[in-house]
C-alpha cells in the first residue's frame, strides 16, 4: 500500500508540474490557464487524500497490537 501511494503522489506531483507549466498569470481565470488551475487543484487534493489514507493505515496497524 506504501508502495502505491508513492507513485500516486509521484503522479500528482508530475501533473502540477506539467500544468504549472500551461499557465498564463496575465489570464489566469481564462482558456487553459483555468483548466491548468483546475487541475493542480484536483492533484493537491488527491496528495492530501493519499496522506490521510496512508495515516489512517498506520493507526489502523498500531491498534491491531
Amino acid at each position: 500500500m506504501k508502495i502505491f501511494t508513492l507513485i500516486l503522489n509521484i503522479i500528482a506531483i508530475g501533473l502540477i508540474i506539467y500544468n504549472a507549466r500551461k499557465l498564463d498569470f496575465e489570464g489566469l481565470l481564462e482558456g487553459e490557464s483555468m483548466i491548468a488551475i483546475i487541475t493542480i487543484v484536483s492533484a493537491l487534493c488527491a496528495i492530501l487524500l493519499l496522506q490521510i489514507l496512508r495515516i489512517s493505515k498506520k493507526i489502523e496497524e498500531k491498534s491491531k497490537n
